[in-house]
């Protein structure tokens, strides 16, 4: 089992890659990746569209299997995971669309998050009225996440009647009902307007902050990019093209040229 967070010294490696290659078919879309993640650590991942930045995302969370390459999560083999293993195993991730379940309250959607914890069988009782000290720990607690994430009062409402905004917070709770030491973040701030984006960097710094995670970012956002990250890394064509501060990555000329389309 991966270390608690709690036990993990601030200055060991979250996340190891090595070599991370993927093909599909004759296309590459990681091509030798290798990269680490420092516990505790706000880590950016930026690059052009089809750099393979959600590609690496679906590795570590184990929907793709590379064909070579070694992936270390607090020294755990992760490769030799299973896909259903990984939020026991402490990793926790949101996607750049939106995925809630409409036909339930947001309430029920952070439960959900939770059911890896849930003692009792089977898990879908919470959400049948039948109660237990697990289950009433687990509302407890959803409760609380929401209140950490400004969102309790639409406790009861639907997803679908809630600005997408409110909706990305919804998914971010459900994300960290699973008690994660690693959380990881596909475009978060995709379709949010210039205050929600503001807003978005302060709630992730707050919950960075109070439940000791290590985040990964994949954001074509770069002011988000900049103000969240103590590290930045720089995928082009499914290869690390840079890494570094974001201040060193802002002036780096092969990123100006490479992504954001100018010379520094």
């Amino acid at each position: 089992m991966a270390m608690p967070a709690e036990e993990c010294p601030r200055t060991s490696c979250c996340l190891r890659a090595a070599d991370i290659t993927l093909k599909f078919g004759g296309i590459t879309a990681l091509d030798g990746v290798s990269l680490e993640v420092s516990h505790g650590a706000i880590c950016g991942l930026i690059g052009p569209n089809g750099a393979g930045k959600t590609t690496f995302f679906n590795v570590v969370s184990r929907l793709y299997t590379p064909g070579h390459g070694t992936l270390e999560f607090y020294g755990r083999n992760l490769l030799a995971a299973r896909r259903h293993e990984i939020v026991s195993i402490g990793i926790a991730r949101t996607f750049q669309n939106v995925a809630l379940c409409r036909s339930m309250s947001v309430l029920q959607n952070v439960l959900l998050g939770g059911h890896a914890r849930i003692l009792t069988t089977p898990a879908k009782s919470a959400f049948l009225g039948q109660s237990s000290s697990e289950e009433l720990s687990l509302h407890q607690e959803a409760m609380e996440m929401l209140a950490l994430l400004d969102i309790a009062g639409h406790a009861h409402a639907m997803p679908a009647d809630l600005p997408f905004g409110t909706q990305k917070r919804v998914e971010l709770a459900r994300a960290l009902m699973a008690h994660p030491q690693l959380l990881m973040l596909d475009e978060p701030a995709n379709g949010l307007s210039h205050h929600e984006v503001d807003s978005l960097v302060a709630v992730i710094k707050k919950i960075q902050t109070a439940k000791k995670l290590t985040v990964m970012l994949v954001e074509h956002h770069m002011g988000m990019v900049f103000k969240l990250s103590d590290s930045v890394i720089v995928l082009e064509a499914g290869r690390k093209l840079a890494e570094g501060t974001p201040e060193e990555i802002r002036t780096d000329v092969r990123v100006a040229e490479a992504y954001l389309g100018r010379t520094a």
